[in-house]
Order: structure tokens, then C-alpha cells, then sequence
């Protein structure tokens, strides 16, 4: 009998963290796609000159965090024993950039931008390694910068 509470501690957990995850990031990328439609009119270049002539520019950003649910923490635990990709965080890291690189197009679209060049994205692990949680936890930030312009 023991044994089996001592499973359902570490079960629960993960069933707990992979349903209510999945449904959180399916409910992310309806958001995300829907906002996507509403910016796709507005083209974001890496190149460091304007296509057309502008007569102000000025920097916008877009920053987001993302945690890491408790699932994915263990599935990578896993990978990371066994090697190979770690598929677990390719869709938190997706969810991430795409975020960062909207938030960067609705703050260029509420300055009244034409064009944005020179786009550049960062991304920065943010570590949670304490006793408690060793191995486990953190989040992603990642910031999309870029310069816009205006006739």
C-alpha cells in the first residue's frame, strides 16, 4: 500500500503537468496563430537598411518568458540520459519566439511603423537550480528587437 502512494506522488504530478500543459499550449499556439493573421500585413527584415525611404526609426521590442511544465522537465530528464533531441522544449521554445516576434510587431504597429528592419531574437535560459527543485524548473526568455521606420 505504500508503494503505491509512493507512486501516485510522482504519477499524479506528471499526469497533472502533461494534461493541463498540452491543453495551456494548445490554447497558446490558437492564440498565437489567430494573432498572426492580424500582423502578417507588416514585413520584418534582418536587413540593416530600410527598403524604402523613412524619416523616423526608433527600436521596438517584444520580450517573453515561458516556464517549463513539470512533464516536459521530466521528459528531458529523460532525454538527457539516453541523449538525442529533446522534442519536449522545441515547442516551448517555438511558442517563445513566435510570442516575442508578435509583441514586437504590435508595439511597431501601435507607433505607426511602415517598415521594420534589422531584427535580431535572444534567448536566455533562466535557471531555477535550487536543492529543492535540482535539475528541474527554469524558464526560457526570449527578446526580439528590431528597428522600425516611418515616412
Amino acid at each position: 500500500m505504500e508503494l503505491l502512494i509512493n507512486l501516485a506522488f510522482i504519477v499524479l504530478p506528471l499526469m497533472l503537468g502533461y494534461f493541463i500543459g498540452t491543453a495551456r499550449e494548445k490554447k497558446h499556439y490558437r492564440s498565437i496563430r489567430k494573432r498572426e493573421a492580424q500582423v502578417k500585413h507588416l514585413p520584418v527584415t534582418a536587413q540593416k537598411s530600410f527598403a524604402s525611404e523613412v524619416s523616423q526609426a526608433t527600436l521596438v521590442c517584444g520580450n517573453v518568458v515561458i516556464a517549463q511544465d513539470y512533464f516536459k522537465a521530466f521528459l528531458a530528464g529523460l532525454r538527457n540520459i539516453v541523449g538525442g533531441r529533446v522534442s519536449a522544449y522545441e515547442s516551448l521554445l517555438d511558442r517563445g519566439r513566435r510570442e516575442a516576434t508578435l509583441r514586437l510587431k504590435e508595439q511597431a504597429i501601435a507607433w505607426g511603423t511602415t517598415e521594420v528592419a534589422h531584427f535580431r531574437i535572444e534567448t536566455a535560459s533562466i535557471s531555477q537550480n535550487t536543492s529543492r527543485n535540482k535539475g528541474r524548473g527554469g524558464s526560457v526568455e526570449i527578446m526580439a528587437y528590431a528597428t522600425a521606420g516611418r515616412s
